[in-house]
């Protein structure tokens, strides 16, 4: 007998799934209207996804002339294929950076949201972003990888707020994410508050490819996500222990950067 003409044993399934279904859309839509949605850095109410137009207005979106190498802005246009002072004197194991905005005020807000309190729902505006910031990286790339989170905070905030930030950009780019391909195999201090020393100590040797995963990797452009770039030394640790695994190249698409100065190229 075919499976589909054998009776069901449970016919109310169905219909009761269905009913949960609608119960659950109406309920969201009855919190929608009594607790409209409001802006994440100034908390007045906002028709969209959690940022206001002035708020907006005050995000600092980098755009050329940077440095072709770290995406660092320049002041002025120096003219193609420019260095910024810092990627000729400590040059990444990734091979090209780009971010989508300054680390200022509200991108600090947005990232702090996304990352802490379950703002789950500023991924696809934030992702949007960076895939328009980091298109001429993605239209090279095989590979998404969002930087890992140790098994421990991973299980301590329910959800890698890169993966959340990489899944967006594999929409908008068609290039797949795979996010088990890099793990973090010991768990680090917070980078927040550490020297640019210290970063880079606090995650020497925290990522690697699994034997088995390797044959993914290798070969492959891939492009590391995550949401914020301060020192880089999470990027290039992660960067690293791809190309052990013989990755051909790694770049690297953040939702923000920190600018320390006014950077002049050389």
């Amino acid at each position: 007998m075919e499976a589909d003409s054998v009776p069901s044993r449970f016919p109310w399934r169905a219909p009761l799934a269905a009913g949960r279904h609608m119960l659950a859309r109406v309920a969201r839509l009855a919190l929608d209207i009594a607790l409209p949605t409001l802006c994440v850095s100034c908390r007045e109410p906002v028709d969209g996804e959690g940022v206001c137009a002035t708020c907006w207005a005050k995000l600092s979106f980098i755009e050329p002339p940077y440095c072709p190498r770290l995406g660092i802005p320049f002041v002025y246009d120096p003219g193609p294929d420019m260095l910024s002072m810092e990627a000729i004197a400590s040059p990444p194991a990734y091979h090209r950076a780009r971010a989508a905005v300054r680390y200022d005020d509200v991108a600090r807000t947005l990232v702090h949201s996304l990352k802490y309190q379950d703002r789950t729902d500023l991924a696809p505006a934030m992702g949007r972003w960076m895939a328009r910031a980091g298109r001429t990286l993605l239209t090279e790339a095989d590979m998404l990888v969002p930087v890992p989170l140790h098994w421990r905070r991973a299980w301590r905030r329910r959800y890698n707020q890169s993966g959340a930030l990489a899944r967006v950009i594999e929409r908008q780019s068609g290039v797949k994410v795979n996010a088990d391909v890099l793990r973090r195999v010991r768990a680090t201090e917070q980078q927040i508050g550490l020297s640019r020393a210290q970063r880079a100590t606090n995650v020497q040797g925290a990522f690697q490819v699994s034997a088995d995963r390797q044959s993914e990797v290798q070969g492959r452009r891939i492009v590391l996500i995550d949401d914020v770039l301060t020192s880089g030394a999470t990027l290039d640790a992660c960067a690293r222990a791809l190309l052990r695994a013989k990755a051909a190249q790694v770049d690297a698409l953040v939702f923000a950067r920190v600018v320390e100065s006014a950077s002049r190229p050389i």
